[in-house]
């Protein structure tokens, strides 16, 4: 009887065009599993020489066959007789198809819920989590937090938003075997340009927005775009039953991404207002949540919601979309969503839980758009008299045209605006924040502090109790990027020690004179619209 692994896979590279070397015939293929890093290889491992932006995999053929690799799989041909190579004409594509074969294809045995948008993959997904858990489908989760498959468990570790194709098939695969019935996923643009979810049969595909972000690495807003747009030409080739398009009508590329849809394809669109299938027919914000009504297909859904801010009514309204699809009654539907309290780092609130402290709130915000909505939602829970003061920066060797932007919206949204550093990385902080100035018009209200952590002190200890305090970009992560390391760093627990310093000292010790007398005469008021 023949391997059904050895067989899989020479279809698959077969059909792909691949050239086996003289003596490495297809049939002697033997692959206990799949590697794209030379140090996880071990003897039968079939070894994918990715091109990578700044190592190729190639160069690291000679230790991947001392490690035991029973083939290498590349673009390039390489001339030794002795090197058993298949040469293939995409090797990011082959690993991607290569593993959703060995893994038995495990997006077939579930209802895979495509994720994608600049901004509010992770709440989105994680609300989809919940209803779905709710209703009582085990669902699994994977994105930018990690990953788990089970509902408020711990998350397991990623390296990034969505994983590599093989890591990913294998992660689906143990989904499956746990007894998942549904898998939400964020599906990054960086994914689907290089082709990790190629192979992956969506049930559902959900587009957020899309606002700017990563040219660094696409570098123009129609490559960003139509990389996002590569999920719904996925749905398109996807053997899943009753499968499922949502769209954002308010985004002005919703249509582009219509267009791209196959016609037995179902479509519902969500929006703030009418003609969208899902909009908003009442919203009232308030510092604990939200006051929602929302008309649906299935009829009004009146929601108190725990999460507040315009941006997370748009993150409700598309996974009850999805939810609605799927099957979940509006009943069950409103307890889930009432029940959710919120995503760690995306608009986190920190607290000692004493009086007289200033609403601090954490938030991932780290685009123009993220920011601009982060700083509206918040202004909309100042209280008469108070102010709304923001501490951001933005991370080295990525996107510089968005950071002036940054400055820009941060000017005309707050009363205060410190500038920081957030994951500097290779470059110079200062001039990452030179870059953000650019973009200020005036530095009446503006301070400078490279260092974080002395950043959000300063904010903290010079806030009145009725300023609300944001610390944007980097949300949930525990660590800030340098040049030469990378150290231990997470914006909650410095605002935690902030306040407690706060508290200890009577709220203004060591405060600066001068940003006293700015904050007790402001010259002018943000925008909060």
């Amino acid at each position: 009887m023949s391997n059904p692994v050895k067989t899989s896979i020479q279809d698959v590279l077969s059909g792909l065009g691949a050239t086996w070397q003289a003596d490495l015939p297809p049939e002697s293929l033997n692959v206990s599993s799949l590697c794209f890093d030379s140090r996880d290889v071990h003897p039968g491992s079939a070894f994918f020489c990715l091109p990578g932006e700044h190592v190729d995999g190639n160069t690291f053929i000679g230790d991947a066959i001392a490690r035991g690799a029973s083939c290498v799989i590349t673009q390039t041909a390489h001339d030794d007789p002795a090197l058993p190579q298949i040469i293939v004409p995409d090797v990011r594509l082959a690993l991607a198809l290569v593993s959703a074969s060995f893994y038995g294809n495990p997006s077939q045995r579930l209802r895979l819920i495509g994720v994608t948008g600049t901004n509010g993959k992770t709440t989105t997904t994680h609300l989809i989590e919940r209803i779905m858990t709710d209703a009582g489908k085990k669902t699994g989760l994977i994105g930018t937090l990690g990953t788990r498959s089970v509902s408020g468990a711990d998350y397991a570790e990623a390296k990034h938003t969505t994983p590599q194709s093989s890591d990913l098939q294998r992660i689906l695969s143990a989904m499956a075997d746990s007894g998942c019935s549904h898998v939400a996923m964020e599906v990054s643009s960086h994914a689907l340009a290089l082709k990790r979810v190629a192979g992956c049969h969506f049930a559902a595909a959900v587009l957020s927005n899309i606002t700017q972000d990563h040219l660094d690495f696409h570098k123009t807003m129609d490559n960003y775009w139509r990389a996002k747009a590569i999920l719904f030409e996925e749905l398109n080739e996807s053997i899943q039953p009753s499968r499922l398009a949502v769209l954002n009508s308010d985004d002005p590329l919703s249509s582009q991404f219509a267009r791209l849809l196959a016609s037995s394809i179902r479509k519902i669109t969500y929006g703030w207002s009418q003609p969208a299938d899902i909009h908003v027919k009442a919203a009232r914000f308030e510092s604990g949540g939200s006051q929602l009504t929302l008309a649906t297909p299935a009829g009004d859904l009146d929601l108190s919601l725990k999460l507040t801010g315009r941006f997370n009514v748009y993150n409700t309204m598309a996974a009850v979309a999805v939810a609605l699809a799927e099957g979940v009654q509006p009943d069950g539907l409103k307890t889930s969503l009432e029940n959710f309290s919120g995503v760690p780092g995306r608009f986190e609130v920190v607290s000692t839980g004493a009086r007289q402290e200033p609403l601090c709130i954490v938030d991932y915000a780290h685009t123009p758009d993220g920011l601009d909505n982060v700083l509206k939602a918040a202004a909309n829970v100042v209280p008469e008299g108070g102010k709304l003061i923001v501490v951001f920066g933005c991370g080295g060797d990525r996107d510089a045209s968005k950071r002036p932007q940054m400055g820009e919206i941060a000017e005309s949204r707050a009363h205060e605006v410190i500038v920081t550093s957030d994951n500097p990385r290779s470059e110079d902080p200062q001039q990452i924040i030179s870059n953000i100035l650019a973009g200020i018009k005036r530095m009446r209200h503006v301070k400078v502090e490279p260092d974080r952590q002395r950043a959000i002190t300063l904010a903290v200890l010079n806030a009145d109790a009725r300023d609300v305090v944001v610390v944007a970009g980097k949300g949930h992560e525990n660590y800030q990027i340098l040049s030469d390391r990378v150290i231990a760093f997470d914006d909650r627990l410095e605002l935690l020690q902030a306040l407690k310093e706060r508290l200890a000292t009577g709220g203004d010790k060591n405060s600066p004179e001068s940003l006293k007398n700015e904050r007790t005469s402001p010259e002018k008021s943000p925008q909060v619209s």
